[in-house]
């Protein structure tokens, strides 16, 4: 029977549930949905976070909230770990420089912006001086000019101010609209007839002479103010002034003519009526065109970078050959009609390029830039002769699938200038892992300095620029360490030595580390260190509860699942001390797609992981995999669900399934599967395509038809729905909902701003005419994607624990195979 069920109407009817056994040794009491799912702060305690040190280096600030406040305040420790963390009162906070900003090439000043002024920051003496102090904002500070001046934009114009002088002076006029007529027209019949007008007529030939004569003087005393750059219809940012002074770079940006966005209407308002709330568009939508502008001051010329010369800018994606070809992929039972697999002709011609940069030396002699096609298949990185407008290739990066990784992502990456002002630095995944590589702009010799079977996960220079900072999961996947590198490469250093993972800070002065830790049943906590090898950890917070700590919180195993093409693929296992032969287990997906959660640090799937603890009091088996898609493993690992989700990612939690059978002595009629955002997908995806594997699964917050989810996400892996409808049709659960057989429960905010509420109100109207009767609805009026309310989680996880206490344990009075 089909039920939809509100927050609060949690169905009482069916079996009787499964009665927990005794609770572990050292619990106060046993755990229950209601107690996990509290509110974190008022129970748990809350970590540590936005951790950075202040620019004379004596206190490390961070967010925090031991006294289990509404929301978290900052907090200041001094590094020596000899005393208490103390609130920073709010007067005191404005008196600080902000946490971000720039800083010059000598780490002496450092400009910011706070609350739409910008301000500069003498760090010797700790004096702040107000840039700018408007009604208007300013934004993007930066030093200019070989660090003599300041620049800022305000209005989408860049602005300059001298600290010796204060003079404040503008640097472009951007003007939005066209360009107004001059006074020469340009039509023929027009032109004709001026010339006649200025042949017989002496006071009006007189008059002309007047004006031409006041024009010139005009553009004579205009050469001191920039040139009026007319925008038409684009937008402008990323303003940039050379070290030099004589050009401003930016980057023009042209939206769409018309894009339709999605609304999610919200209906528990103050107002007490329904309001819309605008949201995005969907997959294969119209997208920004950017190009980048060079203003040649010298010349009072403005020029538009042409990309032609990018090698492969033209080149047809490898996909797309697979549309010439009669179509041989499988294709789903009950979709979507022939139509939805109709063949369309390649796309021809040169791909939309985004341009990010300029990247100057600090001698203000050369420059570069990243640019990436819009289909995310190419990256280069080019040098940049602003006088001539040339482009030349250092490094092309190319992935039939899409360019990312870590210090890679969607943007420029993680690049930067050696201290030679010859060799450019950047991350890249050429041999299947994220790495630093360098090249030099006179001969083009590129050479790598990490290498190996692991990611680089975060890479940049000291303050001295003699010693890289590396983060890296060298040892393990499933741990994060910090090493020293030497400048042009060599062995990495080990600094760190625990197990789990470090987030790490590092002083002003170079020779502290702050450090945010965690392992896998222990929550994160901030320390401090020497920076150098085996150096001891001094903790300086403690944030858990006497209640949470008086659980005995399990540390899962990491293990590996050998897949059925033969991959390692790594998971956390949770097993209860003495298992019952033939019991249930439960398979968690994590969400994001590319994300990683079997790990030895604390998960940010905290709630999931207390849920597990439970789940194993109660007899259950949980494993918790790092299916193709996560982070953590590389390019192969990371685009193994290119043109097919729900392939090989779901494949990996079926071959788990397998493995919890075969070695573990799990009932092959008793497992259940759940998860939320993409694990709601995969989930969806179990139950319409393995319903003989999967007995009961909970699909939370899911996508249901990526052609109705966002482009900047989808488009990477299935590229536009039209021009790759194989890849939409095969990966889409709506395409296979005939499939289930098992219990399913869906539950969904309804506000939800990414995934949004249609998704699974189309997915219901199908399994309502597909007369499918074993599935529940339940829907939260006031949830957005990541719920917020414990009362909301407390209602989902109730639900789940139900759906697999009534689905999974054997009747009651023995045991039997598990009903539906």
């Amino acid at each position: 029977m089909r039920k939809i069920y509100f927050l609060s109407l949690l169905a009482t009817a069916g079996p009787a549930l499964a009665q927990a056994p005794p609770a572990p040794a050292g619990s106060l009491a046993p755990l229950t949905v209601e107690k996990i799912m509290r509110d974190p702060a008022q129970w748990l305690g809350t970590s540590p976070s936005n951790v950075y040190w202040g620019e004379d280096g004596r206190r490390i600030f961070f967010s925090w909230n031991p006294s289990r406040e509404r929301r978290d305040s900052l907090y200041q420790v001094a590094p020596t770990g000899t005393a208490v963390p103390q609130k920073v009162s709010l007067p005191e906070q404005r008196r600080l420089p902000a946490s971000g900003g720039e800083y010059d090439e000598a780490y002496t000043r450092k400009v910011y912006e706070r609350d739409g002024d910008i301000y500069l920051v003498d760090l010797k003496s700790g004096k702040i001086r107000r840039v700018t102090n408007t009604s208007e904002r300013e934004t993007s500070p930066a030093f200019a000019l070989q660090d003599k001046l300041v620049s800022y934009v305000r209005a989408q114009n860049l602005y300059t101010w001298d600290p010796a002088t204060g003079e404040t002076t503008q640097r472009t006029d951007f003007r939005k609209g066209s360009k107004p007529p001059g006074p020469v027209p340009t039509d023929k019949a027009e032109r004709y007839l001026r010339a006649q007008q200025l042949a017989l007529f002496d006071v009006v030939r007189l008059r002309e002479q007047d004006r031409q004569a006041r024009e010139r003087q005009q553009k004579a005393l205009a050469r001191l103010q920039p040139k009026g750059i007319y925008l038409g219809t684009q937008a402008v940012t990323n303003l940039q002034l050379s070290p030099d002074g004589r050009y401003v770079t930016y980057t023009l940006l042209q939206e769409p003519a018309t894009t339709k966005v999605a609304l999610v209407p919200s209906f528990v308002t103050v107002s007490g009526f329904t309001e819309d709330i605008s949201t995005r568009t969907k997959v294969g939508a119209s997208q920004t065109a950017y190009e980048l502008g060079i203003y040649d001051i010298a010349r009072d010329t403005t020029f538009v970078l042409g990309y032609k010369e990018l090698k492969g800018l033209d080149e047809l994606p490898a996909y797309r050959k697979e549309y010439q070809l009669p179509a041989k992929a499988p294709m789903p039972a009950d979709s979507a009609k022939a139509s939805a697999d109709k063949k369309t002709k390649p796309a021809t011609g040169q791909r939309r390029v985004q341009p990010f940069g300029p990247y100057w030396s600090t001698d203000g002699q050369r420059a570069f830039l990243v640019m990436r096609a819009a289909d995310n298949k190419d990256r280069w990185i080019v040098a940049l002769d602003p006088a001539t407008q040339k482009i030349s290739l250092l490094d092309r990066q190319h992935d039939d699938a899409w360019i990312s990784g870590p210090g890679i992502g969607n943007g420029p990456g993680n690049v930067g200038w050696l201290p030679d002002n010859r060799r450019v630095w950047f991350q890249s995944e050429e041999t299947g892992y994220s790495h630093l590589y360098t090249v030099d702009v006179t001969n083009g010799q590129k050479q790598a300095l990490t290498s190996g079977k692991f990611e680089i996960q975060r890479a940049q220079l000291s303050r001295d620029r003699k010693t890289w900072y590396i983060s890296a999961n060298a040892t393990h996947p499933g741990e994060q360490h910090f090493y020293h590198l030497p400048l042009n490469g060599g062995a990495l250093r080990q600094i760190t030595t625990r197990p789990g993972a470090h987030e790490v800070e590092v002083s002003p002065d170079g020779r502290t580390l702050a450090v945010r830790y965690s392992y896998a049943n222990k929550p994160w906590e901030l320390y401090v260190m020497d920076n150098k090898p085996g150096a001891k950890m001094r903790q300086l917070t403690h944030s858990t509860t006497p209640e949470f700590e008086s659980y005995p919180w399990r540390e899962p195993e990491i293990i590996t699942i050998k897949a059925r093409d033969g991959a390692d693929v790594y998971a956390r296992l949770y097993r209860p001390a003495a298992a019952a032969a033939q019991g249930p287990a439960v398979v968690f997906v994590h969400g994001a797609g590319y994300l990683q959660n079997a790990h030895k640090w604390w998960s940010s799937y905290f709630r999931e992981y207390m849920f597990h603890n439970l789940l194993v009091d109660k007899g259950y088996t949980v494993l918790d995999i790092d299916y193709r898609g996560s982070a953590g493993y590389g390019r192969e690992v990371r685009t193994g669900i290119y043109r097919y989700m729900g392939g090989k990612d779901l494949t990996d939690q079926v071959d788990g399934a397998k493995m919890l059978t075969e070695k573990y002595g799990v009932s092959p009629q008793r497992i259940g599967i759940y998860g939320g955002s993409y694990g709601g997908f995969i989930t969806l995806m179990a139950m319409f395509t393995q319903p003989e594997v999967f007995r009961a699964g909970a699909a939370l917050r899911s996508v249901t038809d990526w052609a109705h989810y966002n482009h900047g996400y989808t488009d990477n892996i299935l590229n536009e729905p039209y021009n790759d409808s194989i890849a939409y049709a095969r990966s889409s659960p709506i395409n296979f909902a005939s499939g289930l057989k098992g219990a399913l429960l869906m539950c969904h905010g309804m506000v939800d701003t990414n995934v949004h509420f249609q998704d699974i109100v189309r997915l219901s109207q199908r399994l309502i005419e597909l007369k499918k009767e074993n599935w529940e609805l339940a829907v939260y009026p006031v949830e957005d994607h990541a719920f917020v309310e414990p009362s909301s989680w407390t209602d989902e996880y109730k639900r789940i624990l139900k759906l697999f206490e009534t689905n999974l344990q054997p009747p009651a009075g023995g045991r039997g195979s598990g009903g539906q």
